[in-house]
């Protein structure tokens, strides 16, 4: 398999497209003026706590206040992941209003939420992730080899002398790294926590006290092993800067790390900003004729499987099949590069034979291996629904990019224009019985004067006798389809 990262650099924003085999699969943005928050450290102020909810708001120095839930304080005692003797005290033996507390950015503000927090700081570096609160050693469950996993357990051990106390994991890059590289991290990540400690004595008000990589440098730590084959960045300074990053931290890609300097735009050279767009429509075209229809919402994100025109060869439920399991891969790659997360419902298309469904479901598992965030998902039921979750940590692709539109206030849908004139008929009626005028001006968009002049124009001559007023109309430009008013002259 053929992957590549693309890098998109303008003093606005950083892009990052990940292609595989010459076709995107994810797409990441970082904008100047809105950086990610996720794992950035914070001293906060705990303001208000709520025992019901088992939990409190924190200010950190953000437009909103954050949210701590019980379950992600760590308490003296535990072992780092939330296991310990006895049952956990409730958040008002934890917490106090007007407590200071240092905590860590685990989900972004989304919606109408603030920012999630824990008090659980976990700091990553290339092959480690360092918990100071911790005092255990784990390894990526995606290490599968035993023998494997106890040397990097024990590299690790190796190397804790003279460091800070805290515990370890050890990320699914290190797989084959020897002991050096291992302990080198380790001397980093040592060097880190003692500086976040320095600036949290420095000052004891709320606000950042240490800020994740941007977004090109996160991507080289977190998403590029070794099976990438070239990465490409269109602008000179932050080539050099990560070159520089990589041959310190990740010696293995520097050489193929390229500068782009052609004048065609590089995420044209894939297609990339065609998909990007295709991404943030409803309707997903699959190349047998079928589709898939994704909506989001708050709760939840659907994707409904059809057939469309995809008519098969032999039988339905062979047709049925055929476009289910072709929908499984289109559903992958648009969970990645939409970035879709929280509860996610798949209406595949009702399957009767059982094995057909088990098929279905794994390929889906199978697909989603590739996925860097965790799914959980569960079985087929009996109406052809897969529920399944995925870890949200930021925005998807559409809310990054768009916001909710201005004239349906994001339902979708619209009055029609019939309908906006029987509400004027009821307001017309309603303000004549209470007011005295002579006439009435009705205000409205071209689309409703149209049909009030023409369809409806006998309902208006019924309406004008009936209360006695000469009723008259007039064209708003800048009123939507569903806006009017009833003017008294």
């Amino acid at each position: 398999m053929s992957e590549e990262l693309l890098i998109n650099i303008t003093p606005q924003e950083t892009r990052v497209a990940v292609v595989e085999n010459g076709v995107l699969q994810e797409v990441h943005i970082e904008r100047a003026r809105k950086r990610g928050l996720v794992g950035n450290v914070y001293y906060g102020k705990v303001s208000r706590v709520l025992p019901g909810m088992q939990a409190a708001f924190l200010d950190i120095g953000l437009e909103r206040t954050a949210f701590l839930h019980a379950s992600d304080i760590v308490v003296p005692g535990e072992n780092g992941n939330g296991s310990g003797e006895g049952a956990r005290p409730g958040i008002t033996n934890l917490l106090r209003e007007g407590e200071m507390v240092l905590v860590q950015v685990i989900k972004d503000p989304i919606g109408s939420k603030g920012a999630r927090l824990t008090t659980q700081i976990s700091i990553p570096s290339r092959y480690l992730v360092y918990m100071p609160g911790a005092d255990h050693i784990g390894v990526s469950q995606k290490i599968e080899d035993e023998p494997e996993r106890e040397r990097l357990k024990e590299a690790v051990r190796s190397g804790m002398e003279g460091l800070e106390p805290g515990g370890y994991i050890v990320r699914t890059v290190a797989e084959g790294v020897d002991e050096e590289a291992i302990h080198a991290d380790m001397h980093f990540l040592n060097r880190l926590w003692l500086a976040i400690q320095e600036k949290i004595a420095a000052h004891a008000d709320i606000g950042l006290v240490h800020e994740d990589l941007p977004l090109v440098m996160r991507t080289m730590r977190d998403m590029v092993g070794t099976e990438i084959e070239r990465i490409r960045i269109d602008s000179r300074e932050t080539f050099a800067r990560v070159e520089k990053f990589a041959r310190k931290f990740i010696p293995v890609l520097a050489d193929r790390i390229e500068y782009y300097p052609g004048e065609r735009p590089i995420f044209d050279l894939y297609g990339v900003e065609d998909e990007i767009q295709k991404a943030l429509e409803r309707k997903v075209q699959l190349k047998s004729g079928g589709y898939l229809i994704i909506d989001q919402t708050e709760a939840m994100t659907t994707l409904d499987v059809n057939t469309g025109a995809f008519v098969g060869h032999r039988n339905l439920e062979e047709t049925i099949f055929k476009t289910n399991l072709e929908a499984t891969q289109a559903i992958v790659r648009q969970l990645r590069l939409r970035n879709l997360g929280g509860i996610i419902i798949i209406d595949f298309i009702d399957m009767q034979d059982p094995e057909h469904r088990r098929q279905v479901l794994r390929a889906l598992e199978k697909g989603l291996l590739k996925d860097h965030c965790k799914t959980q998902i569960s079985e087929v039921s009996s109406l052809g629904l897969v529920e399944m979750t995925r870890k949200r940590t930021r925005e998807s692709l559409e809310h990054v990019l768009c916001e909710p539109c201005s004239v349906c206030q994001g339902r979708g849908t619209l009055k029609t224009a019939e309908t906006v004139c029987y509400e004027i008929f009821r307001e017309i009626l309603r303000e004549a019985r209470q007011f005295d005028a002579s006439r009435l001006l009705v205000l409205a968009s071209q689309e409703v004067v149209d049909v009030l002049l023409d369809e409806e124009s006998t309902s208006v001559a019924e309406l004008e006798e009936f209360i006695g007023k000469e009723i008259q109309f007039q064209v708003e430009s800048q009123y939507t389809q569903e806006q009017f008013d009833v003017v008294l002259l």
